[in-house]
């Protein structure tokens, strides 16, 4: 391959993808950025908002065990699977189950921390770069209980977070009060992470690191990657316009980047889908000062420049079953009783997007096939949180850097 397309095609769009292209055109590199949709269309459209660094566990732990029953026969439950798309999912349920023993476990959890300790640093430098720390708020968020009998989890959950290394205090009722009056005085206490925040909006986060992008010089191309194969010292990209011929190739087009990295390493990689829902209120303003999350209820609630989102619920049916909207509906009942009078749901909106997840719950960062592929996806609930961290460490390994061996491909 004597000519070049780009110097690198960036395949996905969305907010893993855009940073990785800003961070590479910043060094210099001639960048191709590739996705059927426009970008920030996908996950990284309706996400929760959530700066989420104290997130630091995998996305299950053995209790995942008692609760598969209620998945297989509650369509409205918190953590639901299509009992259709079982057969498909059983193998990577059974390596996620495999990944809860002590030792993989503990892994998973080093390599989360890793990321979400460098994250919030890793935001501040690069919207600072572009002058648009407005973007973030960095207020911390609040996880809250209701039931007397929750208090013990709380504490557990708390110890477990000091352990890793997470800055969490524990708040009374009375603080949670002080701090968001407009919440139900039912509510016990909670957890406050002040090393947290939250996005105004994702999808202008997306936008603003979009154009600063094309600013630096990255060019951007509306088509679908159908496949791929290394060719000479490069590699080829056939899409729904013809070919790309690039030195390199960064795949990060989340939930959709398993095809594309077995066309060009050979490797399957176990990748599958959350699909998570979101409820958009518009006319809420004003409820909260950042983002709260239910332990019982288990989904979020994040304010937003365009009202108050409800995010939240985790469904395993793949990427081909239409949406379930009524799992989106859902979160408003969920959020009764939640304040002191109920939200309003005028003009409300749903959504569902597709988060990407391996079983071990850690993400692949990697440089493969003599550094002409590299990878960036699976960062299932964690991906706006990792995002900047990402581009960053994709800027290291596209100059021919090392990764790190829990995000490796070869781990699989």
């Amino acid at each position: 391959m004597a000519n070049f397309d780009t110097d690198i095609a960036v395949v996905g769009a969305g907010i893993v993808g855009v940073a990785c292209a800003l961070q590479l055109a910043r060094q210099g590199k001639r960048v191709l950025l590739l996705d059927r949709q426009a970008p920030g269309h996908g996950a990284s459209w309706g996400n929760a908002g959530h700066l989420a660094t104290e997130q630091v566990f995998p996305i299950a732990d053995l209790s995942i065990l008692k609760r598969l029953p209620s998945m297989l026969m509650d369509p409205m439950g918190p953590l639901r699977l299509d009992w259709k798309y079982l057969p498909r999912a059983l193998p990577w349920f059974t390596r996620l189950l495999l990944n809860l023993r002590p030792v993989p476990f503990g892994r998973s959890v080093a390599g989360i921390r890793a990321l979400n300790e460098g994250s919030l640093g890793a935001w501040q430098r690069l919207l600072g770069c572009i002058g648009r720390l407005d973007l973030l708020r960095e207020d911390g968020s609040l996880l809250v209980f209701e039931r007397p009998e929750s208090r013990v989890a709380l504490q557990a959950l708390c110890g477990r977070m000091q352990q890793q290394g997470v800055a969490v205090d524990g708040w009374s009722a009375q603080q949670v009060r002080e701090a968001a009056p407009q919440l139900s005085e039912a509510l016990q206490g909670g957890l406050f992470f002040p090393r947290t925040g939250h996005f105004i909006d994702p999808y202008r986060v997306v936008n603003a690191l979009f154009e600063a992008a094309l600013a630096a010089g990255v060019q951007f191309s509306s088509r679908e990657v159908t496949g791929g194969r290394l060719q000479g010292d490069g590699v080829c990209l056939a899409s729904s316009q013809g070919q790309v011929r690039a030195r390199q190739v960064l795949v990060a087009c989340g939930a959709h980047s398993a095809t594309l990295v077995k066309a060009l390493t050979g490797k399957a990689v176990p990748l599958d889908t959350e699909r998570g829902y979101h409820l958009m209120l518009p006319a809420e303003h004003g409820r909260l000062p950042f983002a709260v999350t239910s332990l019982e209820r288990k989904f979020i609630m994040t304010p937003m420049t365009d009202g108050l989102r409800l995010a939240g619920t985790v469904e395993f049916a793949g990427l081909d079953a239409p949406p379930s909207m009524q799992r989106a509906w859902q979160l408003h009942r969920l959020s009764q009783g939640m304040f002191k009078q109920d939200l309003n749901a005028d003009g409300a909106t749903p959504w569902m997007g597709f988060r990407p997840s391996l079983p071990d719950s850690l993400p692949v960062i990697d440089r493969v096939a003599d550094g002409r592929v590299l990878l960036a996806f699976g960062h299932q609930h964690l991906g706006l949180t990792q995002a900047a961290l990402t581009g960053e460490w994709v800027g290291r390994l596209a100059g021919g850097g090392d990764c790190a061996g829990a995000y490796r491909l070869d781990r699989f």
